[in-house]
């Protein structure tokens, strides 16, 4: 019966959410025969190039680190295949073509931040905090053509507060997500794991909800929706890429705020400020008040340090 250490795996990520999977792997004297990353992009004022936070890891680890431009580079399919992996794992990272994930004899293991088929996407952490979900968690799968649709292996749950971030739970999620993965590849070592059809799973009464990339329209606030809905989209959206208004002419980024249920006679949109202590939007059934922002070319400042400074235009 084969264990962890015995597979030949190669390990596909890019930002610091894969780098948790990564090290519980090598934590666990995996065999890592390839790290496969973003190439180095420029960044910064300077644009100096700036390497990927799994790539800095496998540095440290003195892993065999490949970072292709394109995945269908046939001098990179030939590099995958010369390193004979049993398994692939992928954490945060692009789509594959067919010629990559269908490679290893035991497929591609994806580790995904919902529970399947709920939130399939690009930002389930986000989408799950702006619809006002109460629990999500980890799903590892097998890859196939359509994205985060393949087998189920392994699912775990876990709570999000009523106030949490999407970095806090992105956080939790990271740290989940090495654990559901150190279970599932020792349980396709030795072969205690059943893969199980997405279908079998789906509640037939309960809506798909999805998790496009976010763009810019998703994170203007409508100040027509409600305190709740607003609250949610702002802290789905802390702290990157954050939700925004606008303020003077300017945008001002929304990190953190409150939600006041109350019937005003404000049109929704509109400020209310005491200039010292609080700062407040008016929606549709309350207001957002405002701790914790950054108006454009300013730094990132609790309200009452940004009151202190900031005149209103007349």
């Amino acid at each position: 019966m084969a264990s962890l250490k015995d597979l030949r795996i190669i390990f596909m990520g890019t930002p610091e959410f894969a780098v948790a999977s990564l090290a519980a792997l090598v934590g666990r004297g995996a065999n890592i025969v390839g790290v496969i990353t973003a190439p180095d992009k420029p960044a910064g004022r300077g644009m100096q190039l700036q390497q990927s936070a799994v790539k800095k890891y496998a540095l440290e680890k003195n892993l065999n680190i490949l970072q292709p431009e394109k995945l269908k580079n046939p001098v990179f399919i030939d590099e995958l295949k010369s390193l004979h992996a049993d398994v692939q794992i992928v954490v945060a990272f692009r789509m594959l073509p067919e010629v990559v994930w269908n490679m290893p004899l035991m497929g591609t293991i994806n580790v995904h931040a919902s529970l399947l088929p709920q939130y399939r996407g690009a930002a389930p952490i986000n989408w799950a905090i702006i619809n006002g979900e109460n629990e999500t968690g980890i799903t590892t799968f097998k890859l196939q053509h359509e994205i985060d649709t393949g087998n189920i292996l392994l699912q775990e749950k876990i709570s999000i507060g009523q106030n949490e971030s999407a970095g806090e739970l992105h956080d939790k999620l990271k740290e989940l997500g090495a654990n559901v993965l150190i279970k599932t590849i020792e349980g396709l070592a030795d072969g205690t794991l059943n893969e199980v059809p997405q279908s079998e799973i789906r509640n037939p009464e309960s809506e798909i909800k999805h998790a496009p990339k976010i763009n810019t329209e998703t994170c203007k606030i409508d100040w027509n929706k409600n305190a709740e809905e607003i609250f949610n989209l702002i802290r789905g959206l802390s702290p990157y890429p954050t939700a925004f208004t606008f303020l003077d002419d300017k945008m001002l980024k929304i990190y953190f705020g409150k939600k006041e249920i109350v019937t005003h006679h404000r049109t929704n949109g509109d400020l209310e400020t005491d200039g010292t202590t609080y700062l407040k939007f008016a929606c549709a059934d309350g207001f957002i008040r405002c701790t914790d922002i950054q108006l454009q070319g300013k730094k990132r400042m609790l309200i009452e340090d940004f009151l202190r400074g900031y005149k209103f235009d007349k």
